[in-house]
């Protein structure tokens, strides 16, 4: 087997396994909304992407419109594409259109981290084989935590949909401890966030998820605007 394929899956597996736990949160949440263990295995498998997956299932919950599921996924999963741009300046000669097209599949926030880290160019190989096994870890966790809340009690089941939330929480605490504009953002998104479930809650969900997201990123924006060389200089 090819020894980039390898290496890709070597990389992955630390992935793979903290997907396994972070996607279990993820598969009861599904179930919570009334997903069987195959609708939300095949959600997993076809989206790579836990907080649109959390914002769409809860879309899904409300009976929202297509429209609505379509505008959210675009804004909560738009640094998707920064990332592919950003790691096309590291990507082998041996990386065809068609090539791109296979691995823009696969790019999540830690798969880019570690893509990102790489010395030598990147091969299609190398990618696929951390993309497959981050992507099994991913809908394994899926299909055993949904499976797992259609079995248990109502009660436990939400007290393990909490895992979810944790992930999100651990990637949002470290950087507004060290960075004020982070702070900002992430309190003014969660303010907005109270308003509208409890002062506007005729919105609906991803509508009001999309509202504060921009809202949030904008006043940070604003507030803390980052200076280009050229402005600096």
């Amino acid at each position: 087997m090819n020894s980039r394929f390898l290496k890709g899956v070597s990389h992955g597996i630390p992935i793979a396994l903290g997907y396994l736990s972070v996607s279990f949160g993820f598969g009861i949440t599904a179930a919570a909304s009334g997903l069987s263990a195959l609708e939300a295995s095949v959600i997993s498998a076809s989206n790579l992407t836990s907080a649109g997956q959390a914002a769409g299932v809860g879309i899904i919950a409300a009976g929202g419109t297509l429209l609505e599921m379509a505008l959210v996924q675009l804004t909560i999963n738009i640094r998707y594409a920064l990332m592919g741009l950003s790691l096309s300046q590291k990507l082998d000669k041996r990386f065809t259109a068609p090539h791109r097209l296979i691995a823009s599949y696969g790019i999540t926030d830690e798969i880019f981290a570690v893509c990102s880290a790489q010395d030598k160019p990147l091969t299609p190989a190398y990618m696929y084989g951390m993309i497959l096994i981050a992507m099994l870890g991913w809908v394994t966790g899926t299909f055993l935590g949904a499976s797992a809340g259609e079995l248990l009690p109502e009660s436990v089941s939400s007290a393990l949909g909490i895992v979810l939330y944790g992930m999100f929480l651990a990637i949002i605490v470290p950087p507004s401890r060290k960075n004020k504009s982070v702070l900002c953002v992430v309190t003014a998104a969660a303010l907005l966030s109270i308003v509208f479930r409890y002062a506007l809650s005729f919105i609906s969900a991803g509508f009001a998820v999309m509202i504060c997201a921009i809202a949030a990123a904008a006043l940070g924006a604003w507030l803390f605007p980052i200076k280009d060389e050229e402005a600096e200089e």
